[in-house]
């Protein structure tokens, strides 16, 4: 039997009732960054295009649609945290995503309660599992093939500080799955979690 494809051209037009692209490369990772402004006031937000790009040093990487607070406090400060998503911290975290007048604090939103960082100003989040302070190393806005600017941006920053509750660790391995981290589908309202027995091993070749 042949098989069909649905074929399309972004610029063009998906034809479809969603975006299906968030889908195709997803679940993703939820990085949920905190960040405070000059004046010290703190911003919470999550995005999920995100992911760590190097290991050694661990380099985050986010980017947000449009020049929100988040992007805009990592420049202006050169810092960010990173706070684990959670399934337990889910309402938490969609309640986080909307939008407040500027200087208007989701912490305050969310109820969520901070944890002062060791190396840099902005607070890491009390109830999530893990945390890490980073430092801003690079940012740019994203631009087209044609070379037009998006209203894109891109912030990378390096990890200074890593939090990790002791209770998700066993015999000294971070326990993944036991914190069900919570993973966007795209669609436009699904989410994902990975449970243990979700786990395939696979070891690289040598």
């Amino acid at each position: 039997m042949t098989t069909q494809f649905y074929s399309y051209q972004p610029m063009q037009g998906h034809g479809l009732p969603h975006d299906p692209i968030p889908a195709l490369i997803g679940p993703r990772p939820i990085g949920w960054i905190s960040t405070c402004d000059t004046e010290g006031r703190t911003n919470l937000a999550p995005y999920s295009f995100f992911n760590i790009f190097n290991y050694s040093p661990p380099i985050l990487v986010f980017s947000s649609i449009g020049k929100k607070d988040t992007v805009a406090n990592a420049i202006a400060t050169g810092e960010f945290v990173y706070n684990l998503a959670t399934k337990e911290l889910g309402e938490h975290v969609n309640t986080s995503s909307a939008a407040l007048q500027h200087g208007e604090s989701e912490f305050t939103l969310t109820g969520l309660a901070t944890l002062p960082s060791t190396l840099i100003t902005p607070p890491r989040i009390a109830q999530t599992p893990v945390s890490m302070e980073c430092i801003v190393t690079q940012y740019q806005q994203l631009k087209r093939a044609d070379g037009s600017l998006l209203d894109t941006w891109m912030v990378m920053g390096e990890v200074v500080m890593v939090h990790i509750d002791e209770n998700a660790l066993e015999q000294g391995l971070y326990t993944t799955a036991r914190q069900q981290p919570l993973l966007r589908a795209g669609g436009p309202a699904d989410y994902f979690w990975i449970e243990e027995q979700q786990r395939l091993q696979m070891y690289r070749p040598k």
